[in-house]
């Protein structure tokens, strides 16, 4: 009996494992990837495949977990007829790799849920009540609050406690207790979007790629400069008492953000350019804090491929890569190929671009101030560096004398002979030492590095700093020195009133550039000017200036 009993368990687990609403789908051509629990599962494909297929993918679920549950009643044993409920649920959630490699489907379950649920009284394993209970209390939740995963849940829990009432062993009890806990664990992530604000509601229309000629989907990935930034999401605001009050010590955090993978955490909305298109943008966050991108690049490579992947699930056609994620997998290139159904750009082009746009209207303003260029002295860091050896390529003829600082003494010189070939007239002065800024009434920086690098040591009163680096190269002590301007660089505000969940900390209504490259590739349907390696065209800068005047983008300075 004992033989025979588990048998049957592992045969309801491989019937709930079965992907016949998959193979259904995938016959018709549908990519099923882009229809489950992140794009609310049956919901979404009745939208996008009509009502003939939806029903029957939805039915052959169904029935899948009907079929599970009868076939346990065989034996005409309650407690292990509802552990076969259990049992085709986890199949449906887990299925062998076999079936489907490693990219398996991330739908809710919640057909397979309801045919289990159909057959547990028909096999007399429950009364007609108890099946019926957490149906009406999911139909309940879902019309008053609209989260399906939180009815589901709330299904699952007043099956669970029904249960406890009936004549039934306890067996059966902890099997109505595991579905519960499967469900919970299987709705994490819905669950956090929730707390973020981000969960669509049932009846929501979800944006996906290519559904709409007036509306576009992009997904950006970000992650926390600091532990306060990783607090600011909702779903781990709970942690920060526990650190403040020692309860949870600040080096699990960290170890607990480096397991997790990326997630929905917030969206940008109201976006609309000049031509009247809408752009819908996804944040995604693996919350690596900045020195694990110094220190294992590798992992920081892996969690850029998986938020690609998930962008793409999600329905947006082009991913940008913020921040510390610009510089992973070769700047973008490994996170491409990893993941080649979605556009990968790191934004590099545009920053460029608004550098471009921004440094004339500086340099204007600071003859303004009554000061004379020709006299001035301009201090470049991180001068080893695409972007800042731009600006000073940039500076270069306007100014007297130029300090280009950086790590690698040999490329500074190499980088210096030819500024000094096209400059004559200009003093052109390579260190690598910070002390050297003292001297400088202009500062332009942009480096990579997760620290501050610019301390009031290194600056003259009067001094003008534009800041590209991210995070910030200038230490918040800079801004007591006397006369000192910082201006931030590379913030660019979208068109049409942006609105956010979340504060990306450059601005109300604004976003870095690299973000903004990744909108304008999707308005403009242009991927082939996404930003990857090293290396930046000249084209390709000139193509997102123009491009952000005509749709509306304008540089913050």
């Amino acid at each position: 009996m004992l033989f025979l009993s588990a048998l049957l368990l592992l045969v309801a687990f491989l019937v709930g494992s079965v992907p016949v609403g998959h193979a259904l789908l995938t016959r018709a051509g549908i990519n099923v990837r882009l229809n489950n629990a992140h794009n609310l599962g049956v919901e979404n494909v009745l939208r996008r495949v009509g009502p003939g297929l939806a029903f029957a993918s939805a039915s052959l679920d169904f029935f899948k977990g009907f079929t599970a549950v009868l076939m346990a009643s065989s034996l005409q044993r309650p407690d292990l007829t509802v552990l076969a409920a259990l049992a085709a649920y986890l199949g449906h959630l887990n299925p062998p790799r076999a079936l489907f490699g490693n990219t398996a489907p991330r739908g809710r379950g919640n057909l397979v849920l309801l045919g289990t649920l159909a057959a547990l009284p028909v096999t007399d394993a429950v009364p007609f009540w108890v099946a019926l209970l957490p149906v009406l209390v999911y139909a309940g939740l879902t019309g008053y609050w609209g989260f399906v995963s939180t009815a589901t849940l709330g299904g699952l829990l007043a099956f669970t406690l029904a249960m406890l009432v009936v004549p039934v062993g306890v067996p059966a009890r902890l099997a109505a207790l595991g579905l519960l806990v499967t469900a919970t664990w299987r709705f994490k992530e819905n669950l956090g979007r929730i707390l973020d604000g981000t969960e669509p509601r049932f009846g929501d229309e979800v944006p996906l790629a290519g559904k709409r000629s007036d509306e576009v989907v992009a997904a950006f990935m970000i992650h926390p400069m600091t532990l306060e930034n990783f607090w600011s999401a909702q779903r781990f605001a709970w942690l920060r008492p526990l650190v403040e009050r020692g309860v949870v010590s600040e080096v699990s955090v960290r170890q607990m953000a480096e397991r997790l993978r990326p997630m929905k955490v917030g969206e940008l909305r109201g976006i609309r350019t000049a031509d009247g298109k809408a752009i819908r943008c996804y944040l995604l966050s693996s919350p690596l804090l900045p020195d694990v991108f110094r220190d294992q690049p590798e992992l920081a490579t892996q969690r850029a491929i998986e938020g690609a992947r998930l962008a793409h699930e999600l329905g947006a056609e082009v991913f940008g890569l913020g921040a510390f994620w610009s510089v992973v997998g070769n700047k973008g290139v490994d996170v491409q190929a990893a993941v080649p159904e979605i556009t990968v750009t790191n934004g590099g082009a545009y920053t460029s671009g608004t550098i471009k746009a921004a440094i004339p209207g500086i340099l204007l303003h600071f003859q303004e101030t009554g000061r004379d260029l020709k006299a001035a002295t301009a201090g470049i860091v991180g001068a080893n560096g695409v972007v800042a050896f731009g600006i000073a390529r940039t500076i270069a003829p306007q100014v007297g004398r130029l300090i280009m600082i950086g790590r690698d003494m040999e490329r500074l010189e190499r980088s210096a002979a030819t500024l000094r070939r096209a400059n004559k007239d200009t003093e052109i002065v390579t260190t690598t030492s910070y002390d050297t800024l003292k001297e400088a009434d202009l500062i332009f920086s942009a480096t990579s590095d997760p620290n501050p690098v610019i301390f009031p040591q290194h600056v003259k009163p009067g001094a003008w700093i534009f800041d590209e680096g991210r995070p910030a190269d200038v230490d918040e002590s800079v801004e007591k020195v006397p006369g000192v301007r910082i201006i931030p660089g590379g913030v660019v505000r979208p068109p049409g009133g942006m609105t956010s969940n979340i504060d990306l900390q450059f601005g109300e209504g604004a976003v870095p550039a690299c973000l903004a490259e990744t909108l304008i590739i999707a308005a403009t349907g242009e991927h082939d000017r996404k930003s990857l390696g090293p290396q930046t065209l000249s084209e390709n800068i000139n193509f997102f200036v123009d491009q952000a005047d005509k749709l509306g983008f304008t540089v913050v300075d």
